[in-house]
């Protein structure tokens, strides 16, 4: 049965990590949103209901019985047989929100629906990018149980020093780990394939380091931290989440932040988790378009896909990047960096749109990704309505 893999209501309070993505696209915890319900339901015929300028890229559900799926949360083990056992017509409903539902997208309306089930028990929700980081430690370990059931960790190299239980430690095939320490007693470690753990690295769990990426030498890594696939990380950070194919390299600390994919966080570059007098941090809000009360005290930095900052760069505590700007100016750049910034400053010149397709193709190049005709819609339409 297809997977329908809807935002709801959510793709805009996800932004601007949502400007080139579904909700199901982003990564927390080890997994996608995606992938991981691919994996709880074994099934990977799998489309998107989602805004019109991102289904080029992102395939429409197809005219057929579907399972109409919102992704954004961690199911209980009573929540996934619910999900199993629903038939025609049939939905289940969390705090009055519809999560699931068996339809058919022939016509697709909600008044298919002829019996609505209220889920009873408290689920973890994502509603908001600052809950990426802030639930990660429960999805690492949820991913985690998921990934490894019935599966045997490759062993850890004997020049690590290891400290914590050994089964709540997976080596996935292919990744290399010498002369580091390993502290799985504050949470689980996963090591992904062909991932590489450089000499001289301090993990404290829990810590996910997805497929092809790397820690650099000597980078001190607090949980709950996801690194998604091929990145690269160095220095020290602190609960974040980077969705793949992006680097922070170099020394600088990054803390309670979500960053996309393909952007660069040049060398020293530090973004502030936590404000000088420990108010709680605001953020920038699309849908209100005003700077909005996160009720946390920790929160760092949103970067939007395929942007960059310079060499010693430095954010505010609670700084929003959209898409592809360049931060390179000197002196703390606005809580609220626009799309396509050139500079990162208000009133900055814009990227020039051919130019962003030069940059964001040289980059993906060197991971031996296209930039795709569907990409450049995206950030057609990101140019053109931000």
């Amino acid at each position: 049965m297809q997977l329908v893999f809807s935002d709801a209501q959510y793709w805009e309070d996800f932004l601007p990590l949502t400007f080139t993505r579904p909700v199901a696209e982003m990564r927390c915890g080890i997994l996608t949103f995606s992938e991981r319900w691919q994996k709880i339901l074994k099934n990977t015929e799998i489309s998107f209901f989602t805004e019109m300028y991102l289904q080029g890229k992102f395939p429409e559900p197809a005219k057929k019985e579907s399972l109409f799926l919102v992704t954004n949360f961690l199911p209980t083990e009573n929540v996934i047989q619910q999900i199993k056992d629903l038939k025609q017509g049939e939905a289940l409903v969390y705090e009055d929100e519809l999560v699931a539902a068996k339809i058919n997208m022939d016509g697709f309306s909600l008044h298919q629906i002829k019996k609505m089930t209220d889920i009873k028990e408290e689920l973890i929700f994502f509603k908001k990018p600052t809950d990426l980081f802030t639930y990660n430690k429960e999805a690492i370990d949820f991913d985690f149980a998921l990934l490894t059931k019935d599966r045997v960790s490759q062993e850890l190299s004997s020049t690590n020093g290891f400290l914590g239980n050994k089964e709540d430690l997976f080596i996935e095939e292919g990744a290399q780990i010498e002369f580091s320490t390993i502290n799985t007693k504050t949470g689980k470690i996963y090591i992904g394939k062909n991932a590489e753990v450089m000499e001289g690295c301090n993990l404290r769990g829990p810590i996910a380091l997805c497929e092809e990426s790397k820690f650099n030498l000597g980078a001190k890594i607090y949980g709950a931290t996801t690194i998604g696939p091929h990145c690269k990380v160095g220095g020290e950070v602190n609960n974040i989440i980077i969705f793949g194919y992006s680097n922070k390299g170099h020394d600088g600390f990054v803390g309670n932040s979500v960053i996309g994919e393909w952007c660069n966080l040049g060398a020293d570059t530090n973004s502030s988790n936590l404000k000088n007098n420990y108010a709680p941090v605001k953020l920038w809000n699309y849908r209100t378009k005003s700077f909005e009360d996160t009720g946390l005290q920790f929160a760092g930095l949103i970067m939007g896909d395929h942007s960059k900052t310079a060499i010693n760069t430095q954010l505010n505590t609670g700084t929003v990047v959209g898409v592809a700007s360049n931060i390179f100016k000197e002196g703390f750049p606005p809580n609220l960096v626009e799309s396509f910034s050139w500079g990162g400053f208000k009133g900055d010149e814009k990227f020039k749109l051919d130019k962003a397709y030069e940059v964001a193709e040289r980059a993906m190049a060197r991971r031996k990704v296209p930039l795709t005709d569907e990409d450049k819609a995206i950030f057609k339409h990101i140019f053109d309505a931000y």
